[in-house]
């Protein structure tokens, strides 16, 4: 019970007083956006948090894409178009808001390695959401098998760009990244609102396909691009002894964590007799999505602490409820194990993200939603 309230031992504790957080490599889109980033964090008032910052944003993601949840339960239904427009408004300012914590933390001078975290697992949960309703936006759920891989592919792909992270020592952007990726989907969302779902169903003359495949084939090229950086790092970027992790554990140590999500998520999917994906999707990716964000957030910390990943977790009891389930012919309804293992994993996951921000602020002795109101020379704008 203890390990569970208080996750990080002293030592993990101890070497996040050293940890410094580095990033290398800009996106095409970012350096015009900083000028828009820039003036945005200048009408922020100082008194703000920079954690309350991207909980605002991270909750006009959330609650935007439940409202669309709500109405596209299945991924094939349509949506009214208002649903649509609040799903881009709703992640634009999510963007904004995760742009500028970071500068309003350097403004305020209440930069610390809790920020840095906090905004990595928001970030994790927001993955998911993006990832579904921009599935729920083009109607893919009439494409099962198409839809389950853009929902996993995402989430492995923010998996691996802090797998990286943990190797390297240092969080790299490519030209095309996640501030790209959201532009996409905002004009997604957008394109639906005017034409409707529907629109996507339409066939482009010639090639034959679908319009909704459009969207398919960037994820596909940008799993592929973004990947093939990722791994070229993994495989020869370690910065431990012999080109291990900053841990000095093995640079594949971590697919065991990502590589069993995935399997079992496989596995429950093909083997459901009821077809469990297809009439419940949103449930079955939000499962699996707490239990990814759950297992980020564990690699976002070793990496921040210099620790090993243990791969003994209870994320896995959620999906090993279904799993078992499934081994055992369904014997219990599978829409009431998939709600309960989806209630189990967003517990666990909310109850890990709460004790470890708790336990680094009372380690660090800061609040995690207040800061001191800084002195008026301690105020400037941030221009990086």
């Amino acid at each position: 019970m203890g390990r569970l309230l208080q996750p990080l031992s002293e030592s993990q504790l101890k070497r996040l007083e050293q940890h410094r957080y580095l990033a290398a490599g800009r996106s095409l889109l970012e350096p015009p956006l900083q000028l828009y980033w820039v003036w945005l964090v200048g009408r922020v008032p100082a008194w703000l948090a920079p954690n309350a910052i991207t909980v605002l944003g991270l909750l006009s993601n959330l609650l935007s894409t439940l409202l669309l949840i709500y109405y596209c339960p299945r991924a094939t239904e349509q949506a009214p178009p208002y649903a649509y427009v609040l799903c881009g408004l709703g992640l634009f300012i999510y963007q904004s808001l995760d742009a500028i914590d970071g500068k309003q933390a350097r403004r305020t001078n209440s930069s610390s390695p809790l920020g840095e975290l906090f905004d990595h697992g928001c970030d994790s949960i927001s993955t998911v959401f993006v990832g579904l309703g921009s599935c729920l936006a083009v109607r893919l759920g009439t494409d099962s098998d198409v839809m389950f891989f853009c929902c996993f592919v995402g989430m492995f792909m923010f998996y691996c760009a802090h797998w990286q992270t943990y190797v390297s020592g240092s969080l790299r952007f490519g030209l095309v990244d996640v501030t790209e990726v959201q532009i996409c989907i905002i004009l997604i969302f957008f394109l639906s609102a005017i034409g409707g779902p529907s629109l996507w169903d339409y066939e482009i003359p010639v090639l034959g396909l679908r319009m909704k495949i459009l969207p398919v084939f960037g994820i596909i090229g940008g799993a592929i691009y973004s990947c093939t950086n990722y791994f070229r790092i993994i495989f020869s970027g370690g910065t431990g002894k012999n080109g291990s992790t900053i841990a000095d554990t093995s640079v594949l140590s971590p697919a065991l964590h990502i590589g069993l999500v995935i399997i079992m998520a496989i596995m429950i999917y093909k083997k459901s007799t009821t077809h469990l994906f297809e009439d419940h999707p949103c449930l079955y990716v939000l499962t699996f999505g707490c239990v990814a964000s759950k297992i980020t957030n564990k690699l976002v910390v070793a990496h921040m602490t210099k620790s090993k990943v243990k791969l003994q977790d209870t994320a896995f009891i959620g999906p090993g409820l279904l799993f078992l389930n499934q081994y055992f012919d369904s014997f219990i309804d599978e829409y009431f194990v998939l709600w309960a293992a989806m209630i189990l994993s967003l517990c666990d996951l909310v109850i890990y993200c709460t004790t470890v921000c708790i336990q680094i602020a009372s380690h660090l002795n800061i609040q995690v939603f207040r800061i001191p109101l800084p002195a008026p020379e301690q105020i400037s704008n941030h221009r990086d």
